[in-house]
């Protein structure tokens, strides 16, 4: 039982997956390289230009190639600690430095501190919003201030990965709006959390037509295929699919936040389809636990809390599974938690 890797647990769209089956029958050609029918769509949504719009293998590669476009060895991009782990690797791949800084208490992105660090070597400047795997997000009016503080020629990347989740708070910001108004603005979404299409990799980016060019320099021909595609336009218009999604990761994650909460756990506020979990004691070494039981979540040290994994919001079956283990493993005394903790779940 996978709760690792934040994927919907509902499975995907009933209609994009009908129509990934039928796109099957032409994968003896090669897919339209630019994606021109699912950009259009895109475009026609939420109200922008085509040239505005580009596809990629996933939001993961879409990091990758802005980070190519923008970052030569030496060059800068300056992110809040514990940040998706796919900036690293692929400034790591690029030459460039990683800056990290430090964030607020509550994992919150510091824009004073971003704004503070960024020098004449500073290329990208990018968030995770919310970010994977705190949770955390950057308020409304902390973007607007981190754009508008921003020299014009940096080219701030907002991951929005989990948009369609977040949104249920007002206090969310869209980064589109600086898109639509031509600042210097990549925003990355994907189909693969709500829409279920995370073995399909396929996700999208918007932003200014000349930062598109330049990213187009360095993606990969036919990037994605024809399924992935189709399975991505048919998907946009399946909003019964994402409403039911959203409901059920609201209800599941309350319910899991609040269990782990009563069996002493610190469990960080997410606006995602995932929790971010603390233990008194480091988690590394009691994964193997979980696994060998049946349970597969995500260590996070190598993402800089050690005393944390990351579970994803899974069924309900599967949640109270999870808790169950959780109850196993607290009273062989494996996590630092008083054993009296543990409670029935149903």
């Amino acid at each position: 039982m996978k709760l690792a890797s934040n994927e919907n647990p509902l499975g995907p769209s009933p209609r994009a997956l009908a129509a990934a089956l039928e796109a099957t029958a032409s994968v003896h050609l090669y897919p339209d390289g630019s994606g021109t029918y699912l950009r259009r769509a895109l475009a026609s949504r939420h109200g922008l230009p085509e040239d505005q719009v580009l596809l990629g293998c996933g939001s993961s590669e879409l990091i990758d190639i802005v980070v190519r476009a923008y970052v030569d060895p030496g060059d800068e991009v300056v992110v809040p600690a514990g940040i998706f782990r796919m900036f690293p690797v692929a400034v790591g791949r690029a030459g460039g430095a990683f800056v990290e800084v430090p964030t607020h208490a509550d994992h919150r992105p510091d824009v004073d501190a971003i704004l503070r660090r960024v020098g004449p070597h500073t290329k990208v400047v990018a968030i995770a919003n919310p970010n994977n795997p705190t949770g955390a997000y950057l308020p409304k009016p902390e973007l607007d201030r981190l754009v508008a503080s921003l020299p014009e020629h940096i080219v701030t990347t907002v991951d929005e990965a989990y948009f369609e989740f977040a949104k249920e708070t007002s206090a969310y910001p869209d980064a589109l709006e600086h898109v639509r108004a031509g600042r210097n603005v990549v925003v990355l979404r994907t189909f693969s959390k709500i829409y279920g299409l995370a073995g399909l990799r396929i996700g999208y980016a918007f932003a200014p037509p000349e930062v598109c060019v330049a990213m187009n320099k360095v993606r990969e021909p036919f990037n994605t295929t024809g399924p992935a595609q189709a399975a991505a336009i048919a998907a946009l218009d399946d909003e019964e699919h994402c409403e039911r999604s959203r409901a059920h990761v609201r209800a599941e994650r309350s319910f899991l936040a609040a269990e782990l909460g009563r069996r002493g756990a610190t469990v960080h506020p997410s606006l995602g389809n995932f929790l971010l979990v603390e233990l008194p004691v480091p988690y590394a070494p009691i994964d193997v636990e979980f696994a060998r039981r049946g349970v597969i979540l995500r260590p996070m040290a190598g993402w800089g809390f050690p005393l944390c994994f990351r579970v994803s919001v899974g069924t309900h079956a599967e949640n109270t599974r999870f808790l169950a283990v959780f109850d196993e493993v607290l009273a062989e005394g494996r996590l630092g938690l008083a054993a009296g903790a543990v409670a029935a779940v149903g």
